[in-house]
């Protein structure tokens, strides 16, 4: 029976989630992670990860849709006992995301719903039906965001959903202990990806915004946030427990 060590990736096809897939590979980790449509992009991604000599698997999902979610988890298990003998694995990134930048006045209901449904609600049940499948010892990693920090008009139906699950993430390193599973989040600040409509890399008033803002003076790279949460899944983080990281380059102190 194998003894690799594997992590989950939700969202793990493009921008950040792809970062993390190589770096958390490069650690000698094997990779399972979600695309949600974009088949060509994700078999990308296992293409660059076989080719340094890692392993990585993707599966379709939806993960604002909790209805798939059993569906998952068994095709999830099936591959694990055929590839290493059991249906266990250590590392649950919760990743998957979209934005949506409209001021408080004009979100609707359908705006606040989709928001909730992938960045809290997802996240907490994707999580809870995980916890049968992850190994005592294990750890889980929220992608939150530093807009749960700090305020910049138009995106308060994602930070609110931010805002809750680092709220959630406290529970979790709380009440999994006695599986000996930590939980942590990690809060990229402004980062240059499609995320949102790529504003981050495209809006030059915003990137000079943001820029002006943060000590290191630029917006972040996914570059800058991938080793952080590969490092979380790393023996020398062991004992980083129910902590919130803010990899943002230092903006608004």
């Amino acid at each position: 029976m194998s003894t690799k060590k594997i992590a989950l990736i939700t969202g793990g096809s493009r921008g950040l989630g792809r970062d993390m897939a190589h770096n958390i590979a490069k650690k000698g980790i094997d990779i399972i992670f979600t695309y949600h449509s974009n088949q060509e992009a994700a078999e990308k991604v296992v293409s660059e990860v076989n080719e340094y000599g890692g392993k990585a698997k993707a599966f379709q999902l939806d993960t604002s849709n909790i209805k798939e979610f059993d569906n998952f988890y068994s095709s999830l298990e099936s591959y694990l006992k055929e590839e290493y003998g059991h249906s266990k694995f250590d590392f649950l990134v919760n990743n998957a995301g979209t934005g949506i930048y409209k001021p408080f006045l004009e979100t609707t209901e359908d705006d606040f719903d989709e928001m909730q449904n992938i960045h809290l609600k997802g996240v907490y049940f994707l999580t809870q039906k995980a916890v049968p499948f992850l190994n005592e010892g294990g750890r889980i990693i929220n992608i939150s965001s530093g807009l749960a920090r700090f305020s910049f008009p138009n995106s308060s139906a994602y930070a609110s959903a931010k805002g809750g699950v680092e709220v959630l993430t406290r529970y979790l390193a709380k009440e999994l202990a006695s599986k000996k599973i930590s939980a942590n989040v990690v809060a990229p600040g402004a980062v240059g990806t499609d995320f949102g409509g790529g504003e981050n890399k495209t809006n030059e008033q915003k990137i000079k915004a943001v820029s002006n803002l943060t000590a290191l003076g630029r917006v972040g790279e996914p570059e800058d946030i991938g080793g952080v949460v590969a490092f979380l899944c790393s023996e020398d983080a062991r004992w980083i427990n129910g902590q919130r990281i803010e990899v943002a380059g230092g903006i608004l102190l």
